[in-house]
């Protein structure tokens, strides 16, 4: 079941037999970011720091889980897969020390994925630089290139650390993000991409620290692309491609006033430093600082606290002892003293801030530096070296270009960067609803507009009820796809990330089983992304050991659509299954019209079958074993992402979209040409919003048929649709259920949508 090979026709993606490619995908897998042995999530803490000797083989699946996991997602009907993977799981052991045993153990997932017709694309993925910095992805050792002592950033708050926190089950919900804005990811990210600027004297192994950890991190990707590649069998009929560092951000690269904060640093919460407080804690000061919490508005000031680190510094002491990674750092940069401090930042002996513009332009050449600067110089010099050192191998791959979060993209139309098989790459999460963790069915806050500066007042970017709400998710991805055609030209565009928290409100739904606030946050999402315009998407996450207590296993997140603690929704042979294709008997340019009910197929799994039937083992989804949360009702918002879509459409697509109300899906598309007998139209309709014999089907001309495609010896429904040329439209009208149950069905339209009022307004408002 290998994936067709891919082209780019303009903003569109086209199979080999010329047909539109929707992606409908996911991120997998969010436990990728830490190892599985010792399994290390985010708050537990023995050998936290013993990173050389970890591993990450097991992620994000063993052999044995990658074929249940992999056919649960396909008769989802998800296409495409954003495979995750750090810098850390490549490289853990030391700089040019590979883990090739990880390496073979990705080659056979991926393997195994492929037998199952995904889509891939690979994911560098960080987030904040590094679990010891409070997110994923580098080593440990980038930190001590970096010349900083990540054992220490507790005493002075240069990062703020799950595993280091007290108590694990009390970190705050969304704290982890701030660390962009505190010292150690400042640091990093700065070097990262400014180093040889900002840093001239960080010299290590006669490069420049900018040059060290580019292309170490460069090397380790490639060195992976190599081992694929050398592997056969996965290059384009497979993996399509490669998206560059997942969230990449400047540091300090343009930062105006190290003692300010900008007015549009929206992510404030617990102690919000400016650079220069952070710089003095690094170094061991007492400073009192701004605290901020966050609410429906946004965030705003709520105290202040004093940070009193008692002289312990986050830098490495001066007796570190270098030789550990064989690497020589140069004389002229000290240990034991802020980095900054060395290129005349500011005065330690008198704690004076010397240049607070020092990051504003360019030392040497006095350049004016900001965000958008940032993105076509630092940023864009990265993108060519990582494109042009994967394409080195890998040449016919897609590169998935992301720049930082919500920013304005780089300028690529019309210059030389602006190629075929370039991809916009973009992420979007609502912030009211991710930060606060509550679906708030009021109003909502277009993000994007005020980040555009689009309003003169802020009052204005509100949107007042569930309609308005909807609308405004939806306009704002049109938004960012529009300007990512602006500025890169004329490509696809993909969300690589969008998704919701799923333990609202002080996780009411795992206390109820209530799961109609969740339901509605996703449907929202879902619907944004099918009104964008974009050529698909790769919702986060999945995670198969999510639990209620500790959610995703990392920093108190909690958006994978599965938890072993919440009921799947059930596969077509515990509910029923097609007998034969149920098709339409009109011929082509006639109308076609609800199929008539079918007997059910005696082909269900019973004991006496079961083996056959599951050519894998199952993997039990077991609940937890903390208990604290009873076992109830509740699909975890099945109703909302398993929803219908495109998967190849003959001709172009004009649009498409899931009304979860009315339980209708409307397909519109324009055709050159008319459908050839073996390459239909097809669309992914799942069975449990259109089972057999009550799914109503009315489309403007064609035939069509349903089939039921067996995927690991279980079916996934497909409709194929022949259709001549011009515009064509479809409606399919499927059946209202209850929400969270399997089989009742509500009554009416209106009984449905009394029911998931009914059960949002039990929601807990915050």
């Amino acid at each position: 079941m290998a994936a067709q090979g891919l082209r780019i026709d303009g903003i569109r993606f086209r199979d080999s037999e010329d047909r539109e490619v929707t992606f409908r995908g996911i991120n997998v897998a969010g436990d990728c970011k830490f190892p599985r042995y010792p399994d290390q999530p985010s708050h537990q803490p023995n050998g936290f720091f013993d990173a050389d000797n970890v591993s990450f083989v097991g992620r994000p699946f063993t052999e044995e889980e990658a074929h249940v996991h992999f056919a649960r997602l396909k008769r989802w009907g998800y296409n495409v897969i954003r495979y995750i993977f750090t810098w850390e799981a490549l490289e853990h052991a030391g700089p040019g020390v590979y883990d090739e045993e990880f390496i073979d153990h990705t080659i056979k997932i991926l393997r195994i994925a492929k037998s199952y017709g995904f889509y891939i694309f690979m994911d560098p993925h960080q987030d904040v630089w590094s679990r010891f910095t409070g997110g994923s992805g580098a080593p440990l050792w980038t930190l001590h290139a970096c010349g900083l002592d990540p054992q220490k950033f507790t005493a002075n708050q240069a990062a703020i650390v799950h595993n280091t926190w007290p108590d694990p089950t009390t970190f705050p919900k969304m704290l982890w993000p701030t660390n962009y804005t505190r010292l150690a990811t400042q640091v990093t990210f700065t070097l990262f991409y400014a180093g040889r600027d900002f840093a001239p004297n960080a010299i290590i192994d006669g490069k420049n620290i900018q040059d060290y950890l580019t292309d170490h991190f460069i090397d380790a990707c490639a060195h992976l692309a190599q081992r694929i590649h050398d592997a056969g069998g996965l290059e384009d009929e497979c993996i399509i491609g490669w998206e560059t560092m997942n969230e990449p951000h400047r540091g300090l690269v343009g930062w105006e006033d190290l003692g300010a904060l900008p007015d549009d640093l929206k992510m404030r919460k617990g102690t919000c430093p400016t650079p220069w407080q952070a710089i003095l804690t690094g170094s061991g000061r007492a400073v009192e600082i701004d605290t901020y919490d966050f609410n429906a508005f946004g965030p705003y000031k709520s105290g202040k606290e004093l940070v009193d680190p008692e002289g312990v510094s986050a830098w490495l002491p001066k007796d570190f002892d270098d030789t550990k990674y064989g690497w020589k750092r140069d004389p002229g940069w000290k240990l034991g003293e802020c980095l900054w401090a060395q290129n005349g930042v500011w005065d330690p002996s008198q704690d004076l801030l010397l240049k607070k513009d020092y990051f504003s332009s360019i030392p040497k050449s006095g350049d004016k530096l900001d965000y958008v600067k940032f993105t076509n110089l630092y940023y864009m010099h990265h993108f060519r070296k990582f494109r042009d050192a994967i394409r080195a191998i890998h040449k016919n791959c897609m590169i998935l270009m992301q720049s930082a979060v919500l920013e304005i993209p780089p300028l690529v139309k019309d210059t030389a960067d602006d190629e075929k098989r370039l991809v916009f790459a973009s992420h979007y999460y609502d912030g009211l609803t991710l930060i606060q963790k509550h679906w708030n069915k009021y109003y909502n806050v277009d993000i994007f507009g005020l980040l555009r500066h689009r309003y003169s007042s802020p009052a204005f970017a509100v949107r007042i009820g569930q309609t308005a709400i909807r609308n405004c998710l939806r306009d704002q991805l049109r938004a960012i796809r529009d300007e990512g055609l602006e500025n890169l030209g004329e490509h696809p565009t993909l969300f690589t990330e969008i998704g919701i928290p799923f333990d609202m409100d002080d996780k009411y739904a795992y206390k109820t089983g209530d799961y109609s606030s969740q339901t509605s946050a996703l449907d929202a999402n879902h619907y944004a992304l099918e009104g964008s315009g974009a050529q698909g998407y790769t919702l986060w996450t999945y995670v198969g050991q999510n639990n209620h207590e500790y959610g995703d296993l990392w920093n108190g997140e909690d958006l994978s659509i599965v938890s072993v603690d919440d009921p799947l929704l059930p596969p077509s042979s515990a509910m029923s299954r097609l007998k034969d294709p149920n098709q339409s008997t009109s011929s082509l340019g006639q109308d076609s019209h609800a199929y008539s009910s079918t007997t059910l197929s005696s082909s269900t799994v019973n004991p006496s079958n079961i083996k056959d039937v599951l050519k894998h083992p199952e993997i039990v989804q077991k609940p937890s074993s903390a208990g604290s949360y009873a076992s109830n009702h509740g699909l975890r918002a099945a109703e909302a992402y398993v929803r219908p879509s495109p998967i190849a459409t003959v001709g172009d697509v004009v649009n498409y979209g899931f009304d979860l109300g009315k339980v209708t899906f409307t397909f519109s598309l324009v055709a050159d040409r008319a459908t050839k007998e073996d390459v239909p139209t097809e669309i992914y309709l799942p069975e449990f919003h259109f089972p057999v014999g009550k799914t109503n089907v009315d489309v403007s001309g064609g035939r069509w048929r349903i089939d039921a495609v067996e995927v690991d010896g279980e079916s996934m429904q497909v409709m194929k649709w022949w259709h001549g040329v011009g515009e064509q439209t479809m409606t399919v009208k499927g059946v209202k259920r209850k929400p969270g149950a399997l089989d009742e069905e509500a009554e009416t339209e209106a009984g449905y949508i009394d029911t998931m009022k009914s059960s949002m307004e039990n929601c807990m408002v915050m």
